[in-house]
C-alpha cells in the first residue's frame, strides 16, 4: 500500500487548511454522523436532531419518495422516512447536503464544471449502491457514500487553487465528450504535486470519517494497491465510477478508458452481464438520481 511522502502530506494539509472555511461540516451533520455511529442511539434521537433543520427534512422526504428507492406510496412523515430509509441512508443524505455546498462555482473551463462533477458523483453513488445490493454484500449505504465522495479531492483542488486546476485540465486536453488526451493523475502530480485521491483522503481524515472512506477516496483508481482485506468497497466504487462515466453524463476526465480490469471483476464475483444490467438500470433512473440530491 502506497504511503504519502511527508512532502505530499504537507501539500494536502496546506490545501485543506486553505479551504477550511468551506470544507467544514455543519454542526447538524456532525451530530447526525455521531448519532448514527453510536450503537446506543435511536431513530427518535435522530428525528429530534433532524427536525430542527427544515431544509434537511425536505431533502430526506425528497429522497425517500424518489423512484430510485422504489418505496410504496408517498411518505410525508420524517419519522417514517427515517425508519424506511435506515439510519445510515439518512446520515448519507445529511452528508450529501453538506457536500453540495463544495460543488459550487459554475463552469471553470469549457470542459469542466462543478455541476458536472456533482452529477457524476451522484451517478457513481447510485451505481455503487445498486452493485452492492445486487451482490448482497450488506454494503449498500457505505457504497453509496463512497461513490458520492470518491472525487471530492477535485473540489478540494478547485477551492484551494483554481488556476492550478485550470492548468491540469488544459494539460489533460479532454474532447467534447470529456475523454482525456493525457493522463489526469499525471497532470495533477505535475501541477499540484499530489492527486485528487490524496486530497480526498485528506479531507476524509479531517472530517474523521471511517478509514474505509479514506481508502475509497485515496485508492479508487487503484483498489488492488490496498491490502486484500480492504479492497472490496474501493473496488465497488472503481466499477461504479466507470459505469457512471459510460452513461455519457457528468465529469469523466480522469478516465481515459472505462474498461474494468478482469481481476477486479473476479474480486467482486461480478460478470460483465451484471455490469451491463446495472448500467441499464442507472441510465433508466439517471434523471431521478441527478435531481434526488440536487
Amino acid at each position: 500500500m502506497t504511503v504519502l511522502t511527508t512532502e505530499r502530506e504537507q501539500i494536502v494539509a496546506n490545501a485543506i487548511r486553505e479551504i477550511s472555511h468551506i470544507a467544514t461540516l455543519p454542526e447538524i451533520t456532525v451530530r447526525v454522523v455521531e448519532l448514527v455511529e453510536d450503537p446506543k442511539s435511536t431513530a427518535q434521537e435522530l428525528h429530534k436532531v433532524i427536525s430542527t433543520d427544515p431544509a434537511l427534512c425536505s431533502r430526506i422526504l425528497k429522497v425517500v419518495n424518489s423512484s430510485f428507492y422504489g418505496l410504496p406510496g408517498q411518505i410525508g412523515s420524517i419519522n417514517r422516512a427515517i425508519v424506511m430509509l435506515g439510519l445510515n441512508a439518512v446520515k448519507n443524505i445529511a452528508i450529501a447536503a453538506s457536500l453540495a455546498k463544495l460543488f459550487k462555482g459554475g463552469d471553470l473551463t469549457a470542459t469542466f464544471s462543478a455541476r458536472d462533477l456533482w452529477t457524476h458523483s451522484n451517478l457513481t453513488a447510485a451505481a455503487a449502491k445498486m452493485l452492492a445490493t445486487q451482490l448482497k454484500m450488506g454494503l449498500a449505504d457505505e457504497a453509496f457514500l463512497g461513490g458520492l465522495m470518491h472525487d471530492i479531492g477535485i473540489m478540494v483542488e478547485m477551492q484551494a487553487d483554481r488556476a492550478k486546476l485550470v492548468e491540469v485540465l488544459r494539460r489533460v486536453g479532454a474532447d467534447t465528450k470529456g475523454i482525456p488526451a493525457n493522463d489526469f493523475l499525471e497532470s495533477e502530480t505535475a501541477i499540484f504535486e499530489a492527486t485528487h485521491q490524496d486530497f480526498g483522503a485528506g479531507l476524509c481524515e479531517k472530517w474523521k470519517f471511517p478509514k474505509s472512506l479514506a481508502m475509497v477516496t485515496g485508492f479508487h483508481h487503484r483498489p488492488m494497491d490496498l491490502a486484500a482485506e480492504n479492497r472490496t468497497l474501493t473496488a465497488l466504487v472503481f466499477v461504479a465510477d466507470r459505469i457512471a462515466a459510460d452513461t455519457g453524463q457528468g465529469f469523466r476526465q480522469d478516465l481515459a478508458t472505462t474498461t474494468i480490469d478482469p481481476e477486479i471483476l473476479d474480486l467482486l464475483k461480478l460478470t460483465p452481464e451484471r455490469v451491463k444490467d446495472v448500467q441499464a438500470h442507472l441510465i433508466a433512473n439517471a434523471a431521478d438520481v441527478s435531481t434526488m440530491l440536487a
